[in-house]
């Protein structure tokens, strides 16, 4: 008998709406929406998280966050 390996959900509210994720770091978060780390600024808690940092830096059930995306253009 096989055992099923479940990832954890924690609820989040990232630019004002509550998501579940499987996530457990911001640059997990991150790659689960589809978005570049290089490309994407976090907020966390009312703190930005510097990009450097996103490996290491733990999400926490009940986290607020702003993701805010550069778009170029001309």
């Amino acid at each position: 008998m096989s055992a099923l390996t479940v990832s954890p959900v924690i609820k989040l509210t990232i630019n004002g709406e509550t998501q579940e994720v499987a996530a457990t770091t911001v640059f997990d978060l991150i790659e689960e929406l589809g978005l570049h780390p290089k490309g994407t600024i976090v907020e966390r808690n009312l703190e930005i998280v510097d990009v450097a940092t996103y490996r290491e830096t733990v999400l926490a059930n009940g986290d607020v966050l702003e993701l805010v995306r550069f778009v170029g253009g001309g």
